[in-house]
């Protein structure tokens, strides 16, 4: 027999609906992902962590989980927020169903929600704390409103790497030290099929040590959370300036934006999903992206004689990727490995590793 649950939002909002998954409580900041497909990979991606995701999706699950399509190792996601989760799967590639995944990993989820509903609410209140829970309204209202918001909170020691790791590759042409905030494996990939042999590091790692490395360039990855505390990061980032190339991405853009001496911003409800519309100010082309970040560079606060911005968010302006003028560096918001979503944005590797070619000195 279905087990009932419930979602508490702190503003008291309460959804009923049947829990699934493992068997405990769920809490953390309720966000919307619009992403039609690639649910294993969202719930992989190390960004979410904190965070409990509400897929607009109507069915999930429907083919499987598998051992290959994860983003890291392990889900990051504190819940999961279904109308439907297909009790059943059908693809040559699956191996359990979401259920048993979940299960699996510790994580717990409710279906049967009005999930329409829910995301309407989400975009009119903002992204706000939440629990999912089979006990009382009562016992679950007084644990949501006493968990920490995420805004000031270093999210990044909680999904970085302990120690350093290689991902190589046999015909190497250049060598990547990249910056473990909450790093996706795609990256990897997109970089390594470029002939990139990548050396991952700590977020707490000195620019002095990378710049020992002597690699040609250096990578900030994606992450979670709110960019503003991590300052002992930003402090290594403007070492690295002007000394090796830098590609950022997602939170890595946001922590080059805070280096060149801007501000970021909390978001009303974010950006999660793989269909948001991104236009190249430098080409005017339109580039559909696969975005997932609650916060934001405000390009009022940057010095755009020295930073040039480069893409723009068409459905609400927001910033998307800028640029150094003098110094080798770029930085884009959303997700050019894409995994899931759309591959119009993987022309950036290409463009880091033609940066990286441009400085080589041997």
């Amino acid at each position: 027999m279905d087990k009932r649950a419930i979602l508490y939002l702190e503003d008291g909002t309460v959804y009923e609906g049947v829990a699934f998954g493992a068997d405990t409580e769920s809490l953390g900041e309720v966000v919307f992902n619009t992403s039609m497909t690639g649910y294993q990979e969202i719930l992989t991606d190390p960004s979410y962590a904190g965070q409990i995701v509400v897929m607009t999706q109507p069915q999930i699950g429907n083919y499987g989980t598998n051992s290959e399509d994860g983003e890291s190792l392990k889900p990051h996601v504190e819940g999961f927020v279904l109308r439907e989760c297909s009790r059943i799967y059908s693809n040559w590639r699956g191996e359990q169903t979401l259920d048993a995944y979940l299960k699996q990993h510790g994580i717990g989820g409710i279906s049967e929600v009005d999930t329409r509903a829910l995301v309407r609410r989400i975009r009119e209140r903002g992204a706000m704390r939440g629990g999912i829970s089979t006990s009382s309204v009562e016992s679950i209202r007084r644990k949501v409103l006493a968990h920490p918001t995420m805004a000031g909170q270093d999210c990044v020691k909680f999904v970085t790497t302990p120690e350093s790791y290689s991902w190589p590759v046999e015909d190497s042409r250049f060598r990547v030290v990249a910056y473990d905030f909450g790093i996706k494996h795609n990256i990897l990939r997109c970089l390594a099929s470029r002939g990139c042999n990548v050396t991952v590091v700590p977020a707490t790692t000195a620019a002095e040590d990378v710049l020992a490395m002597n690699p040609d360039g250096v990578f900030l990855s994606n992450g979670p959370g709110d960019p503003e505390p991590l300052d002992y990061i930003v402090a290594n980032v403007r070492k690295l300036l002007g000394k090796k190339p830098v590609f950022g991405i997602c939170l890595g853009h946001q922590l080059m934006g805070l280096a060149f001496g801007g501000r970021t911003y909390k978001l009303k409800f974010g950006h999660r999903g793989g269909n948001q519309p991104v236009q190249n100010l430098e080409t005017r082309k339109i580039e559909i992206t696969s975005q997932n970040h609650g916060f934001a560079v405000d390009p009022e606060s940057l010095d755009q004689s020295k930073v040039q911005l480069t893409h723009i968010n068409l459905n609400d302006q927001t910033l998307e990727g800028m640029r150094h003028r003098s110094l080798p560096a770029f930085s884009v918001q959303y997700h050019p490995e894409a995994s899931p979503g759309p591959h119009d944005s993987r022309y950036l590797f290409d463009d880091f590793l033609d940066l990286m070619r441009s400085c080589r000195t041997d």
